[in-house]
């Protein structure tokens, strides 16, 4: 608890929770802002609009592409200990290494899902004003457009946890961050365009979230441009297992590696 409570004090001092919301409240508003007041109709390709299930799931699916800001976030959080040489008074204030990164795992878990939830709010909010604004009436009941908010706001703790521990293993500040977008942003959509390499995109971290948040549109497109069949997505419940495996695994490495480490 006392890990925890530092972990708490640190994260308001450096005013990085502030920062994080505001990021939240940007990522979750901007994208489902725009895209509702353009039009799904609207874009290049043209999408099912405002007007429609489909078109509505699609808008409130698109700010899990932004999912990789909250890893970028614990990521940073973490290797700028090591960065500025902090990691050693921290340790030194609670001497079980593994003590202190079990209590960052905690404390971001709970941020992510704080993050997540602020996203989630600023995104349907932004849907609303959005379809208001065009003069158009959302055609499905209050529970069916909640459902991925709360799909979103999961995934966005997942990813702060993901963050934290590849920031923990890394500890170098600039591998971390290029581990966290070469993957997110590079690796995953160039392992979809390998055949056969693609049946097993579900299983990954990508798949999972597109499974948990139910918003396969953007696979699903580029399986079509590549010309290459689209895996099937697992249940957003087997996708949620799959995160959280991932999630456990990158956890569990973060708290037991650096226990051998020489903190240079």
């Amino acid at each position: 608890m006392n890990a925890i409570h530092g972990e708490l004090t640190k994260l308001f001092t450096l005013r990085l929770a502030i920062w994080a919301m505001l990021l939240a409240a940007a990522c979750g508003a901007l994208l489902t802002g725009a895209l509702a007041l353009i039009g799904p109709e609207n874009a290049t390709p043209p999408m099912p609009g405002l007007d429609t299930a489909d078109g509505v799931a699609i808008v409130l699916g698109l700010p899990s592409v932004m999912l990789f800001v909250p890893a970028l976030i614990g990521t940073i959080a973490v290797t700028s200990e090591y960065r500025h040489h902090t990691i050693g008074t921290t340790f030194l204030a609670v001497p079980r290494r593994g003590r202190v990164l079990g209590a960052k795992l905690i404390v971001y878990a709970l941020l992510g899902l704080t993050y997540g939830i602020v996203s989630s709010v600023a995104s349907g909010a932004a849907l609303f004003a959005g379809a208001a604004a065009r003069g158009v009436s959302i055609p499905v009941p209050i529970g069916e457009v909640l459902l991925p908010l709360i799909q979103l706001a999961l995934a966005a703790a997942v990813y702060m946890v993901l963050g934290v521990s590849i920031g923990a293993l890394a500890r170098n500040q600039l591998i971390a961050i290029a581990i966290v977008l070469g993957y997110f942003y590079l690796l995953e959509f160039v392992l979809m365009m390998i055949p056969g390499v693609n049946t097993f995109y579900p299983f990954l971290p990508g798949g999972a979230t597109a499974s948990l948040t139910s918003f396969s549109f953007l696979t699903d497109t580029m399986a079509e441009q590549t010309s290459l069949g689209s895996a099937a997505l697992v249940s957003p419940a087997a996708g949620t297992l799959i995160l959280l495996a991932y999630a456990a695994v990158a956890g569990l490495l973060a708290v037991i590696v650096p226990l051998r480490r020489d903190l240079r």
